[in-house]
Protein backbone atom coordinates (compact mmCIF):
# COMPACT_ATOMS: atom_id res chain seq x y z
CA UNK A 1 0.00 0.00 0.00
CA UNK A 2 1.42 3.38 -1.02
CA UNK A 3 2.34 5.75 1.76
CA UNK A 4 0.06 8.78 1.86
CA UNK A 5 1.26 12.35 1.98
CA UNK A 6 0.82 14.44 5.13
CA UNK A 7 1.07 18.14 5.87
CA UNK A 8 4.47 19.44 6.87
CA UNK A 9 5.08 19.87 10.59
CA UNK A 10 3.71 23.21 11.76
CA UNK A 11 1.46 23.67 8.72
CA UNK A 12 -2.30 23.21 8.54
CA UNK A 13 -5.07 21.96 6.28
CA UNK A 14 -8.25 24.03 6.35
CA UNK A 15 -11.27 21.81 5.78
CA UNK A 16 -14.57 23.63 5.18
CA UNK A 17 -15.44 23.97 8.89
CA UNK A 18 -11.89 25.19 9.64
CA UNK A 19 -12.04 27.67 6.78
CA UNK A 20 -15.40 28.93 8.04
CA UNK A 21 -13.96 29.47 11.53
CA UNK A 22 -10.94 31.27 10.05
CA UNK A 23 -13.20 33.51 7.96
CA UNK A 24 -15.25 34.31 11.05
CA UNK A 25 -12.12 35.61 12.77
CA UNK A 26 -11.01 37.48 9.64
CA UNK A 27 -14.43 39.10 9.19
CA UNK A 28 -14.42 40.24 12.81
CA UNK A 29 -10.96 41.78 12.45
CA UNK A 30 -11.96 43.53 9.24
CA UNK A 31 -15.33 44.75 10.56
CA UNK A 32 -13.87 46.35 13.70
CA UNK A 33 -10.94 47.89 11.81
CA UNK A 34 -13.33 49.53 9.34
CA UNK A 35 -15.42 50.79 12.25
CA UNK A 36 -12.31 52.64 13.47
CA UNK A 37 -11.65 54.20 10.06
CA UNK A 38 -8.72 51.95 9.07
CA UNK A 39 -8.08 50.99 5.46
CA UNK A 40 -6.71 47.67 4.26
CA UNK A 41 -3.38 47.12 2.53
CA UNK A 42 -1.15 44.16 1.70
CA UNK A 43 2.48 43.45 0.90
CA UNK A 44 4.39 40.62 -0.78
CA UNK A 45 4.83 37.25 0.92
CA UNK A 46 8.46 37.10 -0.26
CA UNK A 47 10.96 39.83 0.65
CA UNK A 48 14.75 40.26 0.62
CA UNK A 49 16.21 38.62 3.73
CA UNK A 50 18.17 41.80 4.41
CA UNK A 51 14.90 43.62 5.15
CA UNK A 52 14.33 41.42 8.19
CA UNK A 53 17.99 41.55 9.20
CA UNK A 54 17.79 45.34 9.14
CA UNK A 55 15.02 45.32 11.71
CA UNK A 56 15.96 42.34 13.90
CA UNK A 57 19.63 41.57 13.29
CA UNK A 58 21.35 38.52 11.82
CA UNK A 59 19.92 36.21 14.50
CA UNK A 60 16.50 36.43 12.82
CA UNK A 61 17.78 34.19 10.02
CA UNK A 62 17.42 31.13 12.25
CA UNK A 63 13.65 31.77 12.40
CA UNK A 64 13.16 32.34 8.67
CA UNK A 65 12.15 30.19 5.75
CA UNK A 66 14.92 31.65 3.59
CA UNK A 67 16.56 30.51 0.38
CA UNK A 68 18.47 31.70 -2.67
CA UNK A 69 16.06 32.15 -5.57
CA UNK A 70 16.72 31.51 -9.28
CA UNK A 71 18.00 35.06 -9.63
CA UNK A 72 20.66 34.30 -6.98
CA UNK A 73 18.92 36.57 -4.46
CA UNK A 74 18.72 35.85 -0.72
CA UNK A 75 14.98 35.95 -0.01
CA UNK A 76 12.65 34.94 2.84
CA UNK A 77 9.01 34.11 3.35
CA UNK A 78 7.74 36.91 5.53
CA UNK A 79 7.74 36.21 9.29
CA UNK A 80 5.99 39.52 10.06
CA UNK A 81 4.61 42.59 8.28
CA UNK A 82 6.09 45.59 10.13
CA UNK A 83 9.30 45.81 8.01
CA UNK A 84 7.22 45.67 4.82
CA UNK A 85 4.88 48.35 6.20
CA UNK A 86 7.84 50.57 7.04
CA UNK A 87 9.27 50.09 3.53
CA UNK A 88 5.94 50.83 1.83
CA UNK A 89 5.04 53.82 3.98
CA UNK A 90 8.48 55.38 3.59
CA UNK A 91 8.39 54.93 -0.18
CA UNK A 92 5.13 56.86 -0.65
CA UNK A 93 4.67 58.76 2.59
CA UNK A 94 4.06 62.05 0.72
CA UNK A 95 1.09 60.51 -1.11
CA UNK A 96 -1.00 59.92 2.01
CA UNK A 97 -2.64 62.23 4.51
CA UNK A 98 -1.30 61.72 8.03
CA UNK A 99 -1.89 59.88 10.17
CA UNK A 100 -2.06 56.66 8.19
CA UNK A 101 -4.53 54.18 9.65
CA UNK A 102 -3.71 50.88 7.93
CA UNK A 103 -4.52 47.26 8.64
CA UNK A 104 -3.77 43.97 6.94
CA UNK A 105 -4.72 40.29 7.25
CA UNK A 106 -2.17 37.92 5.77
CA UNK A 107 -0.21 34.70 6.05
CA UNK A 108 3.23 34.51 7.68
CA UNK A 109 5.94 31.92 8.17
CA UNK A 110 8.40 31.26 11.00
CA UNK A 111 10.73 28.31 11.33
CA UNK A 112 10.30 27.61 15.03
CA UNK A 113 9.07 24.90 17.35
CA UNK A 114 5.48 23.90 16.71
CA UNK A 115 3.30 24.07 19.84
CA UNK A 116 -0.22 24.97 20.94
CA UNK A 117 -1.12 28.37 19.56
CA UNK A 118 2.07 28.62 17.51
CA UNK A 119 2.74 27.12 14.08
CA UNK A 120 5.25 27.54 11.32
CA UNK A 121 2.60 29.18 9.20
CA UNK A 122 -0.11 31.42 10.60
CA UNK A 123 -2.42 34.26 9.72
CA UNK A 124 -2.11 37.59 11.46
CA UNK A 125 -4.06 40.82 11.80
CA UNK A 126 -1.76 43.84 11.76
CA UNK A 127 -3.06 47.28 12.64
CA UNK A 128 -0.90 50.41 12.67
CA UNK A 129 -1.10 54.20 12.94
CA UNK A 130 1.74 56.11 11.28
CA UNK A 131 2.52 59.82 11.48
CA UNK A 132 1.01 60.54 14.92
CA UNK A 133 3.27 61.19 17.91
CA UNK A 134 0.54 61.58 20.53
CA UNK A 135 -0.23 58.69 22.88
CA UNK A 136 -3.82 59.17 21.72
CA UNK A 137 -2.83 56.95 18.79
CA UNK A 138 -1.67 54.25 21.22
CA UNK A 139 -5.00 54.55 23.05
CA UNK A 140 -6.89 54.24 19.78
CA UNK A 141 -5.10 50.99 18.94
CA UNK A 142 -5.60 49.63 22.45
CA UNK A 143 -9.32 50.41 22.20
CA UNK A 144 -9.52 48.68 18.83
CA UNK A 145 -7.89 45.58 20.30
CA UNK A 146 -10.38 45.55 23.18
CA UNK A 147 -13.28 45.98 20.76
CA UNK A 148 -12.13 43.01 18.71
CA UNK A 149 -12.22 40.87 21.83
CA UNK A 150 -15.69 42.16 22.75
CA UNK A 151 -16.92 41.63 19.19
CA UNK A 152 -15.85 38.00 19.50
CA UNK A 153 -18.00 37.65 22.64
CA UNK A 154 -15.41 38.09 25.40
CA UNK A 155 -16.07 40.26 28.45
CA UNK A 156 -14.04 41.77 31.30
CA UNK A 157 -13.97 38.41 33.08
CA UNK A 158 -12.20 36.80 30.11
CA UNK A 159 -9.24 39.05 29.31
CA UNK A 160 -7.12 42.06 30.27
CA UNK A 161 -5.30 44.71 28.31
CA UNK A 162 -1.99 45.03 30.13
CA UNK A 163 -0.08 48.20 29.26
CA UNK A 164 3.40 49.46 30.03
CA UNK A 165 5.85 52.03 28.68
CA UNK A 166 9.18 51.11 27.15
CA UNK A 167 10.38 54.72 27.51
CA UNK A 168 9.65 54.65 31.23
CA UNK A 169 11.88 51.59 31.51
CA UNK A 170 14.58 53.33 29.49
CA UNK A 171 14.43 56.30 31.87
CA UNK A 172 14.62 53.95 34.87
CA UNK A 173 17.63 52.11 33.42
CA UNK A 174 19.43 55.35 32.62
CA UNK A 175 18.86 56.62 36.15
CA UNK A 176 20.35 53.36 37.43
CA UNK A 177 23.44 53.80 35.29
CA UNK A 178 22.70 51.28 32.53
CA UNK A 179 24.62 52.27 29.40
CA UNK A 180 23.00 52.64 25.97
CA UNK A 181 24.98 49.60 24.80
CA UNK A 182 23.58 47.45 27.62
CA UNK A 183 20.03 48.79 27.52
CA UNK A 184 18.66 46.13 25.16
CA UNK A 185 20.15 43.31 27.24
CA UNK A 186 18.73 44.79 30.44
CA UNK A 187 15.24 45.14 28.96
CA UNK A 188 15.30 41.56 27.69
CA UNK A 189 16.14 40.38 31.23
CA UNK A 190 13.18 42.32 32.62
CA UNK A 191 10.92 41.05 29.83
CA UNK A 192 11.67 37.45 30.88
CA UNK A 193 11.25 38.16 34.60
CA UNK A 194 7.96 36.26 35.00
CA UNK A 195 9.49 33.18 33.36
CA UNK A 196 12.76 33.30 35.33
CA UNK A 197 13.50 31.82 38.76
CA UNK A 198 14.04 34.57 41.40
CA UNK A 199 17.65 33.55 42.05
CA UNK A 200 18.43 33.52 38.32
CA UNK A 201 16.75 36.89 37.88
CA UNK A 202 18.85 38.41 40.67
CA UNK A 203 21.99 36.92 39.13
CA UNK A 204 21.14 38.40 35.71
CA UNK A 205 20.67 41.86 37.25
CA UNK A 206 23.88 41.78 39.26
CA UNK A 207 26.17 43.16 36.49
CA UNK A 208 23.98 46.27 36.39
CA UNK A 209 24.14 46.78 40.19
CA UNK A 210 20.37 46.64 40.29
CA UNK A 211 18.43 44.64 42.86
CA UNK A 212 15.17 42.79 42.20
CA UNK A 213 13.60 45.02 44.86
CA UNK A 214 14.44 48.05 42.68
CA UNK A 215 12.56 46.44 39.78
CA UNK A 216 9.62 45.54 42.01
CA UNK A 217 9.37 49.08 43.37
CA UNK A 218 9.36 50.54 39.86
CA UNK A 219 6.67 48.11 38.68
CA UNK A 220 4.56 49.06 41.71
CA UNK A 221 4.58 52.71 40.63
CA UNK A 222 2.09 51.82 37.89
CA UNK A 223 0.70 54.62 35.76
CA UNK A 224 2.65 57.19 37.77
CA UNK A 225 5.76 56.02 35.91
CA UNK A 226 4.65 57.69 32.68
CA UNK A 227 2.45 60.56 31.50
CA UNK A 228 1.66 58.55 28.38
CA UNK A 229 0.33 55.70 30.50
CA UNK A 230 -1.91 58.11 32.37
CA UNK A 231 -3.22 59.53 29.09
CA UNK A 232 -3.96 56.05 27.69
CA UNK A 233 -5.68 54.85 30.86
CA UNK A 234 -7.80 58.02 31.05
CA UNK A 235 -8.73 57.73 27.37
CA UNK A 236 -9.79 54.09 27.65
CA UNK A 237 -11.69 54.79 30.87
CA UNK A 238 -13.59 57.58 29.11
CA UNK A 239 -14.59 55.06 26.43
CA UNK A 240 -16.04 52.76 29.10
CA UNK A 241 -13.16 50.30 28.78
CA UNK A 242 -11.54 50.93 32.15
CA UNK A 243 -12.50 47.50 33.49
CA UNK A 244 -10.41 45.84 30.78
CA UNK A 245 -7.22 47.83 31.46
CA UNK A 246 -4.40 46.97 33.83
CA UNK A 247 -1.16 48.95 34.06
CA UNK A 248 1.57 46.33 34.35
CA UNK A 249 5.11 47.59 34.01
CA UNK A 250 6.40 44.02 33.91
CA UNK A 251 5.24 44.07 30.26
CA UNK A 252 8.35 45.17 28.39
CA UNK A 253 8.14 43.27 25.07
CA UNK A 254 11.69 42.25 24.35
CA UNK A 255 11.83 43.48 20.76
CA UNK A 256 14.41 46.25 20.60
CA UNK A 257 12.56 48.53 18.20
CA UNK A 258 9.82 49.52 20.70
CA UNK A 259 10.28 53.09 21.92
CA UNK A 260 7.19 54.00 23.99
CA UNK A 261 3.91 52.56 25.26
CA UNK A 262 3.50 48.81 24.77
CA UNK A 263 0.52 46.56 25.47
CA UNK A 264 -0.56 42.95 25.38
CA UNK A 265 -3.94 41.26 25.67
CA UNK A 266 -3.93 38.26 28.02
CA UNK A 267 -6.71 35.78 28.61
CA UNK A 268 -7.61 35.24 32.26
CA UNK A 269 -7.18 31.71 33.59
CA UNK A 270 -6.80 29.75 30.35
CA UNK A 271 -3.03 29.34 30.68
CA UNK A 272 -2.25 30.68 27.23
CA UNK A 273 0.21 33.29 26.01
CA UNK A 274 -0.67 36.82 25.04
CA UNK A 275 -3.51 36.92 22.52
CA UNK A 276 -2.25 40.16 20.95
CA UNK A 277 0.54 42.63 21.46
CA UNK A 278 2.21 45.72 20.12
CA UNK A 279 3.47 49.18 20.90
CA UNK A 280 5.18 52.30 19.65
CA UNK A 281 8.15 52.07 17.27
CA UNK A 282 9.01 55.65 16.28
CA UNK A 283 12.46 54.87 14.87
CA UNK A 284 11.74 51.95 12.54
CA UNK A 285 10.70 53.94 9.45
CA UNK A 286 13.90 55.93 9.72
CA UNK A 287 15.93 52.74 10.05
CA UNK A 288 14.35 50.98 7.06
CA UNK A 289 13.20 53.80 4.80
CA UNK A 290 15.15 56.86 5.91
CA UNK A 291 11.95 58.71 6.80
CA UNK A 292 11.36 60.21 10.24
CA UNK A 293 7.79 59.20 11.06
CA UNK A 294 6.19 58.24 14.37
CA UNK A 295 4.47 54.86 14.36
CA UNK A 296 2.63 52.42 16.61
CA UNK A 297 0.78 49.20 15.98
CA UNK A 298 -0.22 45.76 17.20
CA UNK A 299 -0.78 42.27 15.84
CA UNK A 300 -3.11 39.38 16.65
CA UNK A 301 -2.51 35.88 15.28
CA UNK A 302 -5.27 33.52 14.22
CA UNK A 303 -4.12 30.42 16.10
CA UNK A 304 -4.24 31.64 19.71
CA UNK A 305 -7.44 33.67 19.31
CA UNK A 306 -9.24 30.80 17.54
CA UNK A 307 -8.25 28.38 20.30
CA UNK A 308 -9.40 30.84 22.93
CA UNK A 309 -12.75 31.40 21.21
CA UNK A 310 -13.37 27.66 21.07
CA UNK A 311 -12.46 27.19 24.73
CA UNK A 312 -14.70 30.01 26.03
CA UNK A 313 -18.42 29.31 26.24
CA UNK A 314 -20.16 32.37 24.77
CA UNK A 315 -17.55 33.22 22.11
CA UNK A 316 -17.45 29.54 21.12
CA UNK A 317 -21.22 29.41 20.71
CA UNK A 318 -21.19 32.59 18.63
CA UNK A 319 -18.56 31.20 16.28
CA UNK A 320 -20.24 27.80 16.04
CA UNK A 321 -23.50 29.45 15.00
CA UNK A 322 -21.81 31.47 12.25
CA UNK A 323 -19.83 28.44 11.06
CA UNK A 324 -22.99 26.33 10.87
CA UNK A 325 -24.81 29.03 8.91
CA UNK A 326 -21.92 29.44 6.48
CA UNK A 327 -22.09 25.74 5.66
CA UNK A 328 -25.85 25.70 5.11
CA UNK A 329 -28.14 26.74 2.28
CA UNK A 330 -31.33 28.75 2.53
CA UNK A 331 -33.25 27.01 -0.24
CA UNK A 332 -33.24 23.52 -1.71
CA UNK A 333 -34.92 23.04 -5.07
CA UNK A 334 -36.58 19.61 -5.30
CA UNK A 335 -37.05 18.19 -8.78
CA UNK A 336 -40.19 16.04 -8.64
CA UNK A 337 -40.44 15.57 -12.41
CA UNK A 338 -37.20 15.01 -14.36
CA UNK A 339 -38.81 16.39 -17.50
CA UNK A 340 -38.99 19.72 -15.67
CA UNK A 341 -35.26 19.83 -14.81
CA UNK A 342 -34.59 22.72 -17.25
CA UNK A 343 -37.37 24.68 -15.55
CA UNK A 344 -35.84 23.79 -12.17
CA UNK A 345 -32.51 25.22 -13.38
CA UNK A 346 -34.32 28.45 -14.27
CA UNK A 347 -35.83 28.66 -10.77
CA UNK A 348 -32.46 27.94 -9.16
CA UNK A 349 -30.88 30.80 -11.10
CA UNK A 350 -33.76 33.17 -10.28
CA UNK A 351 -33.21 32.51 -6.58
CA UNK A 352 -29.42 32.81 -6.79
CA UNK A 353 -29.77 36.08 -8.70
CA UNK A 354 -31.68 37.30 -5.65
CA UNK A 355 -28.61 36.55 -3.49
CA UNK A 356 -30.05 33.42 -1.91
CA UNK A 357 -27.96 30.34 -1.12
CA UNK A 358 -29.48 27.54 -3.19
CA UNK A 359 -28.66 23.87 -3.82
CA UNK A 360 -30.34 21.04 -5.69
CA UNK A 361 -29.68 17.47 -6.81
CA UNK A 362 -27.63 17.27 -9.99
CA UNK A 363 -28.92 13.87 -11.09
CA UNK A 364 -32.27 12.04 -10.82
CA UNK A 365 -32.89 11.39 -7.12
CA UNK A 366 -35.82 9.99 -5.17
CA UNK A 367 -38.12 12.62 -3.71
CA UNK A 368 -37.58 11.51 -0.11
CA UNK A 369 -33.82 11.58 -0.54
CA UNK A 370 -33.99 15.15 -1.88
CA UNK A 371 -35.99 16.34 1.12
CA UNK A 372 -33.57 14.53 3.44
CA UNK A 373 -30.66 16.31 1.79
CA UNK A 374 -32.47 19.63 2.14
CA UNK A 375 -32.79 19.05 5.88
CA UNK A 376 -29.18 17.96 6.20
CA UNK A 377 -27.99 21.09 4.42
CA UNK A 378 -29.97 23.27 6.84
CA UNK A 379 -32.35 24.69 4.25
CA UNK A 380 -35.17 26.86 5.56
CA UNK A 381 -37.42 25.90 2.69
CA UNK A 382 -37.75 23.64 -0.32
CA UNK A 383 -39.14 24.62 -3.73
CA UNK A 384 -40.88 21.69 -5.42
CA UNK A 385 -40.73 21.67 -9.24
CA UNK A 386 -43.12 19.13 -10.78
CA UNK A 387 -45.65 18.53 -13.53
CA UNK A 388 -47.75 21.47 -12.28
CA UNK A 389 -45.08 23.96 -13.44
CA UNK A 390 -45.29 26.99 -13.80
CA UNK A 391 -47.04 26.48 -10.49
CA UNK A 392 -44.47 25.59 -7.81
CA UNK A 393 -44.79 24.54 -4.17
CA UNK A 394 -42.76 26.29 -1.46
CA UNK A 395 -42.40 24.17 1.69
CA UNK A 396 -41.37 25.77 5.00
CA UNK A 397 -39.09 23.10 6.47
CA UNK A 398 -39.10 24.72 9.92
CA UNK A 399 -42.81 25.51 10.41
CA UNK A 400 -43.92 22.53 8.26
CA UNK A 401 -46.20 24.71 6.12
CA UNK A 402 -46.47 24.91 2.34
CA UNK A 403 -47.87 27.32 -0.24
CA UNK A 404 -48.33 27.18 -4.00
CA UNK A 405 -47.47 30.10 -6.25
CA UNK A 406 -46.67 31.00 -9.81
CA UNK A 407 -43.00 30.77 -10.75
CA UNK A 408 -42.88 34.53 -11.30
CA UNK A 409 -43.73 34.97 -7.61
CA UNK A 410 -41.32 32.34 -6.30
CA UNK A 411 -38.61 34.77 -5.15
CA UNK A 412 -41.06 36.78 -3.02
CA UNK A 413 -42.69 33.62 -1.64
CA UNK A 414 -39.33 32.07 -0.74
CA UNK A 415 -38.09 35.29 0.86
CA UNK A 416 -41.21 35.50 3.04
CA UNK A 417 -40.85 31.83 3.96
CA UNK A 418 -37.23 32.28 5.02
CA UNK A 419 -38.16 35.24 7.23
CA UNK A 420 -40.93 33.21 8.85
CA UNK A 421 -38.59 30.24 9.35
CA UNK A 422 -35.98 32.43 11.03
CA UNK A 423 -38.63 33.86 13.36
CA UNK A 424 -39.76 30.35 14.30
CA UNK A 425 -36.15 29.30 14.90
CA UNK A 426 -35.61 32.32 17.15
CA UNK A 427 -38.82 31.62 19.07
CA UNK A 428 -40.44 34.88 17.88
CA UNK A 429 -43.24 32.89 16.24
CA UNK A 430 -44.41 30.34 18.78
CA UNK A 431 -46.37 27.20 17.94
CA UNK A 432 -47.06 27.97 14.24
CA UNK A 433 -50.21 26.58 12.67
CA UNK A 434 -48.22 24.38 10.33
CA UNK A 435 -46.59 22.55 13.23
CA UNK A 436 -49.96 22.03 14.85
CA UNK A 437 -51.30 20.64 11.60
CA UNK A 438 -48.37 18.24 11.31
CA UNK A 439 -48.80 17.11 14.89
CA UNK A 440 -52.51 16.64 14.26
CA UNK A 441 -51.78 14.39 11.28
CA UNK A 442 -49.42 12.22 13.30
CA UNK A 443 -51.95 11.82 16.07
Amino acid sequence: MAKGFQTLKGFRDFYPEDCAARNYIFNTWRRVAHRYGFVEYEGPVLEPTDLYKKKSGDEIVGQLFCFTDKGDRDVSMRPELTPTLARMAAARQRDFKKPLRWFSIGQFFRYEKHQKGRGREFYQFNCDILGEESAAADAELAALAVDIMRELGFNEEDFRLRISDRQAWTNFATDKGVSDEDLSTFLQIVDKMERTKPEDFAKALAPFSIEPTDIEAFIASGADASENLQLIVNDLTARGMGDYVEVDLSIVRGLAYYTGPVFEIFDIGKGMRAVAGGGRYDQLLGLIGGVDMAACGFAMGDMVITDLVRETEEPGEMMAEVVAESQSVEVYVVVADEEKRPEASRVIQLLRDSDLRVASSMTPTKLGKQFQTAEQMGAYCAVLIGSEYPQVTVKNLVAREENTCDVEEVVDEVTDTIVESEMVSLGILDNPEGVEAEEGKSS
